[in-house]
């Protein structure tokens, strides 16, 4: 099953890449129809579709997904030295599936430095008054001057890596102190989250946490808790502390103790359910990857080792089996039924670039070992 889902997915890739070029794919309005618009570099987004390009290198050894994610690599450089859209703490989803991908599949020097210079654009979002790195909006802004966000934990590795690379303790540091604060706050007493948390800008004093695109202020944006579980996982491979792994356990296990029927989630756990309710696809896919990832960490005489890796392993089958686009070799995406920002009409119901990645990722992770492009190889 892993295997002809992979060639179908690396098929499509190469399809993309062929015909769009240099452009970009991005996610449509509820009333714009299903599909991919293609587009500039100038989203959070696009370093997803670099990375599967990477990823797809890697399993067929394809020159042209080479070239291709090397051009890509250009306007990545090109968009860092330009500062082009880049108000925000998503550098780490930017810059590691594209500029630390190519260093880990080919060494790339120049693609390395890409990326440290990336890890330097987002260190200078941490805001030292207030203990944390800033999500969206320059400095001051008014209302997100005190704001993080969840998804910020799977940009902070790109800060762990520039420390293994350079030697400077700074990144890591940064990096621990913003995780620690995500943990704190972000984190509920009962293995939920939150999407967001707002503090006082000029001192850092706790406000409270809120939602921008979950269903309402104390609910659980499934995405959100998916970004929790591999972002807590990976702060653990750096750091080897175990609370950021046994954080990651019980989001992991908050989230698959609440799996519908057929094991792939609606896009948030207190939304009222019933057949017109949106999935997210994109958000059962990022789980999957960080159980999968959370399991690898654990001891093999732990039970929860096997059981995270069984859930991973039943969810994936079920985005292969029920989602997937294997039906339809036409097709742009590779599974149907993601959300982006449900209660904003943007992309309900449709593909998203980052939920093909991290479908890709699992299944080259279950089928060839791969993990994708969040930290080096064998480390």
């Amino acid at each position: 099953m892993w295997k002809s889902a992979i060639e179908d997915a690396v098929a499509k890739t190469t399809a993309n890449g062929t015909k769009h070029g240099a452009r970009f794919p991005h996610i449509r309005g509820k009333t714009e129809g299903h599909g991919y618009d293609w587009r500039d570099n100038t989203d959070w987004i696009e370093g997803f579709y670099a990375g599967m390009m990477w990823l797809s290198y890697e399993y067929g050894g394809d020159p042209l997904l080479r070239d291709i994610a090397l051009e890509q690599m250009k306007d990545f450089r090109r968009r860092l030295d330009e500062d082009i859209a880049l108000d925000h703490h998503d550098i780490g989803f930017l810059y590691s599936p594209s500029a630390m991908a190519a260093w880990i599949v080919e060494g790339n020097e120049d693609a390395k430095r890409l990326a440290l210079d990336a890890a330097d654009k987002l260190l200078r979002r941490w805001r030292p008054e207030g203990g944390y790195i800033q999500a969206w909006g320059k400095r001051g802004d008014e209302k997100n001057g005190g704001r993080i966000i969840i998804d910020c934990l799977m940009n902070i590795p790109l800060l762990y890596w520039a420390t293994e690379q350079t030697g400077n303790p700074a990144y890591r540091e940064i990096a621990i102190q913003h995780a620690d604060k995500s943990r704190r706050y972000l984190v509920r007493g009962d293995d939920s989250s939150y999407h967001t948390f707002y503090f006082n800008p000029s001192d850092g004093v706790p406000i409270g946490g809120g939602t921008h695109q979950g269903f309402h202020d104390g609910s659980t944006w499934t995405r959100g808790q998916a970004w929790g579980i591999y972002g807590f996982a990976l702060s653990f491979r750096y750091t080897g502390d175990s609370q950021y792994l046994e954080t990651s356990r019980r989001l992991a296990r908050y989230f698959a103790e609440r799996l519908p029927e057929d094991d792939v989630v609606y896009w948030d756990f207190d939304v009222p359910m019933d057949e017109d309710t949106y999935r997210d696809s994109s958000a059962s896919a990022i789980a999957a990857c960080g159980m999968l990832e959370l399991a690898g960490h654990l001891q093999e005489d732990d039970p929860d080792r096997t059981y995270f890796a069984n859930v991973a392993e039943r969810t994936m089958r079920s985005l292969v089996k029920n989602y997937s686009t294997m039906d339809d070799a036409n097709a742009e995406g590779l599974i149907r039924h993601g959300s982006y920002y449900v209660r904003g009409d943007l992309g309900p119901d449709d593909y998203m670039i980052w939920g093909d990645y991290y479908y890709l990722e699992a299944l080259m992770r279950l089928e060839e070992g791969v993990p994708g492009y969040w930290y080096e190889r064998n480390k």
